[in-house]
């Protein structure tokens, strides 16, 4: 397919995808004081029932992509120094989930410097890191998965030329368990990290990118090792670390990336991440807000049906509640860059617009 051909079929299912799609049913309602064990996963992942995004939200969306495009650094990068490559490419997807591609809508031109800026962050191995922070696969993984994502939707060559180089260094740094850490070496591992990569891979495989099966199936293998009795997650394998939200979220969101849509596994995951419904307080107390509810909002937009019916609304409310109103920034992980694009992303969910968040179900 040529790349005009690309340009004309993706911006013909950008529009589209403006237009809500509901439940052939009736909407779900949420459950009334009814134990998780009740929710149910839907027959078809990510669908919205079209009534998310309220004239309140849709404000709180708007204000917050104003701040992040005024905040964009002249390089086109967002927090540079601080894992700066990872970091612009989550503002990057905050801003392509509000609808704009590399110069197209109204914050086209911040996305195309944002892709120069990570493009340029290429090293020769694959490596995206613009800097010597410490764990460059963190950022890596975001990297790559705004390159995946730019890909699918523009299938510009010189993105495919490095998203290829960066598909490779994660395959090649994958360690024996099945899983990757914070430098680009195959030696430990943990569920943090480890989701990056996986979400990188599905998104540069939704694209076109040869990924191999056996990378993606030995890494669903260590994200089942991390599982503990509860349902929840470990950060290490065979670590008495216990669960917690942050990493369950990541270990539900990495197993639905992984291509599992069904199975005990996964609805355990989801029946001990639903009691961190938001205003519960509970994952509050926990730390990594943003990042834990980043993933958790993807695990329970691909479940559907009542998880999502649950807790999108929940999410959606107290995010509102929490940006800084007369800026229209967030704050509370890593930097302000980082938390406000990680914000976004979840409000604009509903939008559909990246193509990583479509999942395909089972036998995907």
């Amino acid at each position: 397919m040529t790349r005009r051909k690309l340009l004309t079929v993706s911006m013909a299912a950008l529009a589209a995808a403006t237009t809500p799609i509901l439940f052939a049913a009736d909407k779900p309602a949420a459950p009334a004081g009814g134990t998780a064990s009740k929710i149910g996963i839907a027959a078809q992942p990510n669908q919205v029932r079209g009534d998310e995004i309220t004239p309140q939200c849709q404000q709180a969306i708007e204000k917050g992509l104003k701040w992040l495009a005024n905040h964009q650094a002249k390089n086109g990068s967002w927090s540079e120094g601080s894992s700066g490559a990872g970091i612009t490419g989550l503002a990057g997807l905050a801003l392509m989930s509000g609808g704009n591609l590399p110069g197209r809508g109204q914050y086209g031109d911040n996305v195309q410097r944002a892709v120069e800026y990570v493009l340029s962050a290429s090293q020769e191995s694959g490596l995206i890191a613009a800097d010597n922070s410490h764990g460059p696969m963190y950022g890596h993984g975001f990297a790559t998965l705004f390159l995946g994502e730019v890909y699918g939707m523009t299938g510009d060559d010189d993105v495919k030329d490095k998203l290829q180089k960066a598909v490779r260094l994660i395959q090649r740094t994958q360690n024996r368990e099945g899983g990757w850490r914070y430098q680009a070496v195959p030696f430990d591992a943990d569920i943090s990290v480890t989701i990056t990569e996986i979400m990188a891979l599905r998104a540069a495989r939704d694209a076109g990118i040869k990924v191999e099966k056996e990378v993606v199936d030995k890494a669903i293998g260590y994200v089942r090792k991390c599982q503990c009795g509860d349902g929840g997650f470990s950060y290490v394998a065979g670590q008495g670390s216990g669960s917690g939200f942050a990493r369950s979220a990541a270990g539900v969101a990495s197993l639905y990336y992984g291509g599992v849509f069904e199975g005990d596994d996964l609805k355990r995951g989801l029946n001990y991440l639903i009691q961190f419904v938001p205003n519960r307080g509970m994952a509050d107390a926990e730390g990594h807000y943003f990042y834990g509810h980043y993933y958790a909002c993807q695990a329970m937009f691909l479940a559907g049906g009542d998880y999502w019916a649950k807790w999108y609304p929940a999410i959606r409310d107290q995010l509102i509640a929490r940006q800084n109103r007369s800026e229209g920034n967030w704050s509370g992980d890593v930097t302000d860059d980082y938390a406000t694009a990680l914000a976004l992303i979840v409000l604009q969910m509903p939008h559909r617009y990246l193509p990583v968040f479509h999942g395909k179900g089972p036998g995907a």
